[in-house]
């Protein structure tokens, strides 16, 4: 069975089709890589002597390379200069180790043919099938009845023929130790005003994919496969897996692989299965979102539902750029035809770095192409991002230029600033001795056109109510946070601690403060100062493998604002000075969970904001489901673990949220 067992070898009779023929296996081929020929053979029989065979030298030749074989038996034909060496055999030369029930080298052309139960490990990279050729001149070979690992960290080194490997032990036959080998950080509720919202406590990524397939040709970096079978699950039978007829291996850059398949599909629990309208499967080390189409819900600029898809245009390793067309689903079915200009989105992203500590970063946002564009449906901002100093000193000068910027200013709800040009430096984190308090401060000054409501500043004959001022803001924040309870996980195997989840969930409860100070003032005189605590309690029961109830996430905090002033602007206007927070998620049956997390303001008893979360959550994958009633956003996404996606979700939409006068 594929990722399972071992197929028992091949009968004496069973002779693969591939590119090496027995006819090559005794004809001299062609010399490459000079540098990287294995020049001797030496072979020692266990409890005997050890034998060397020394191949022709040329003159072109360097240092002789060694191949070393440990057996129990061996001969040696010296008409066909044929070693056969069988019984536990064990190959090691510098570009990996072969293990086979026997082995056969021939020593004029190179070419060695193992059979039965064969593995074959470079570095990380690991090869099994029940036959395998190999030359190991040229770097190439075929191997039947395939399976094995591919471990991306280590691929650019294990897979350079210029690099001798590190000596490594060959892997055990049963899965250990999976949450310490690679996990995947995934949060639920990952937008920016979630607050103090955890879910299980993984972190990282899985970068070891498993892999079968009937028959693989590789030359090195690159292989061919057919009838193939591709997962990130460690154990079998997979929960996710992709099937294809055929698949292409290689490398595109040193953090860039691609696999290009044929007649792919998703496979879920080795049944219901999903054709895949894309054939190339991009394994990128750098951060990237594995998800083919995204849905969102914003009902204050793309009139509820739409549909989003990102395309890179320029993907250098100093430049990137996207696109991502996007159809208001809502807004054409209720308000408008489907192909009115109004129903059509945009949005284009470019970064880039311009130094190694100097980073640009652009954003343009079209919500509609219909008339008054530029007024209504055009957002944008462009920011230049400097470090200074070094290391743990290190901080960021932020250049910013934005136009009609959208910002959740909590109860006022949203805002926009229509222009702000400035600069904002922020510290890092530093820890205040041993006492457990973290410190960050940050700096600003900005000159901001945006609303008002403060009739005093306000010209009689205007033809809106915005107004051009200088905002001058230092804020400073201390954090505390100790562990006041810690559990223990389960075991990570496939019926216990990794049932649901990519690592095993540790119970916990975590107490935290905080304390903000905000000093904000105008050029027109005004100013607002405040002083916030925060007191908090979080953690997580349960260890997420039973049926029902035995994963439950909660949160619950409380922040009071005190201080003086009031700014001119709506946007940074401190409006919510007592503030309740809570949340939970709960396991409600098997991988289905449901949550809410919500924030009120306890002088009025309006909701702040409110987040409603389903999600149907397994060791490989997982499908959420958030909307926010209050902000009228929400969004729908299809995560696969482990597919080189690193970290939260994005945000509901490209807002951002102020606290306390603070733009987050």
């Amino acid at each position: 069975m594929l990722f399972a067992d071992i197929p028992p070898p091949p009968s004496s009779q069973f002779i693969p089709d591939s590119n090496v023929s027995q006819i090559a296996f005794i004809q001299p081929l062609n010399t490459m890589n000079a540098g990287q020929k294995i020049n001797q053979v030496r072979l020692k029989v266990r409890g005997g002597k050890t034998k060397t065979w020394t191949i022709v030298q040329r003159e072109t030749e360097t240092a002789p390379g060694i191949l070393e074989i440990t057996a129990n038996r061996q001969t040696y034909d010296p008409e066909t200069q044929i070693i056969t060496a069988s019984g536990n055999v064990n190959a090691r030369f510098s570009q990996g180790i072969l293990v086979a029930d026997e082995l056969k080298i021939n020593v004029e052309t190179r070419m060695a043919v193992g059979t039965g139960n064969v593995t074959f490990q470079r570095g990380e990279q690991v090869l099994k099938g029940d036959r395998f050729e190999y030359n190991f001149l040229q770097d190439e070979g075929l191997i039947s009845n395939g399976f094995g690992e591919v471990y991306q960290p280590t691929l650019q080194r294990d897979t350079s023929l210029n690099q001798n490997l590190p000596p490594t032990p060959l892997p055990s036959e049963s899965i250990e130790d999976v949450s310490q080998e690679s996990q995947y950080q995934f949060s639920v509720g990952g937008g920016r005003d979630i607050e103090n919202f955890s879910f299980p406590e993984t972190g990282g990524e899985l970068n070891r994919l498993r892999f079968s397939a009937e028959e693989i040709q590789f030359d090195g970096r690159n292989w061919i496969a057919r009838n193939v079978r591709i997962t990130n699950d460690p154990f079998s039978s997979p929960e996710l897996e992709i099937r294809a007829d055929t698949a292409k291996f290689r490398q595109v850059s040193p953090l860039v692989d691609e696999i290009v398949t044929s007649q792919q599909r998703l496979v879920f629990d080795d049944g219901f299965s999903v054709p895949i309208p894309r054939n190339r499967i991009v394994l990128d080390r750098r951060e990237r979102s594995p998800r083919l189409v995204d849905f969102g819900f914003d009902s204050d600029d793309r009139g509820g539902l739409y549909l989003e898809r990102g395309f890179t245009l320029l993907d250098q390793p100093q430049w990137n750029l996207s696109v991502t067309p996007q159809y208001f689903v809502q807004q054409a079915l209720l308000d408008d035809s489907l192909a009115d200009s109004a129903v059509f989105g945009l949005e284009t992203r470019l970064t880039g770095n311009l130094t190694p500590r100097t980073n640009l970063s652009t954003n343009l946002e079209i919500t509609g192409f219909e008339q008054d564009v530029l007024e209504d449906n055009l957002r944008g901002s462009i920011r230049l991002q400097q470090a200074i100093g070094r290391g743990k000193a290190e901080h960021n000068l932020n250049l910013e230029a934005s136009f009609r910027d959208r910002l959740f200013n909590g109860s006022l709800g949203f805002q926009t600033v229509q222009s702000s040009v400035g600069a904002v430096i922020t510290s890092p984190t530093f820890p205040l001795g041993d006492t457990g308090i973290n410190f960050s401060y940050q700096g600003g000054i900005q000159r901001i056109n945006a609303e008002t409501d403060v009739a005093a500043l306000l010209e009689p004959n205007r033809e809106n109510d915005r107004i051009n001022l200088t905002r001058y803001q230092v804020a400073t924040d201390f954090n505390w946070g100790t562990s006041l309870w810690t559990g223990d996980t389960l075991p990570a195997t496939k019926e216990e601690g990794l049932r649901y989840t990519p690592s095993p969930v540790r119970p916990n409860l975590r107490l935290t403060t905080r304390v903000r100070g905000v000093t904000t003032l105008y050029s027109s005189g005004d100013d607002q100062n405040s002083i916030s605590l925060t007191v908090g309690l979080s953690g997580q029961l349960g260890n997420f493998s039973e049926k029902t109830f035995d994963y439950t996430s909660f949160n619950a905090s409380y922040t009071q604002v005190i201080g003086e002033g009031e700014s001119p602007f709506e946007f940074d206007r401190i409006a919510d000075r007592k503030r309740l927070s809570l949340g939970v998620m709960q396991q409600v049956y098997g991988p289905f969970l449901a949550g809410v997390q919500t924030s009120l303001n306890l002088d009025d008893g309006e909701v702040i904001s409110s987040n409603i979360i389903l999600e149907y959550s397994r060791r490989t994958y997982n499908l959420r489901l958030r909307f926010n009633p209050t902000q009228e956003i929400g969004s729908v996404s299809i995560q696969i673990n482990g597919f080189n996606w690193k970290g939260s979700p994005n945000a509901f939409d490209d807002f951002q949220s102020v606290e306390d006068g603070v733009i987050q």
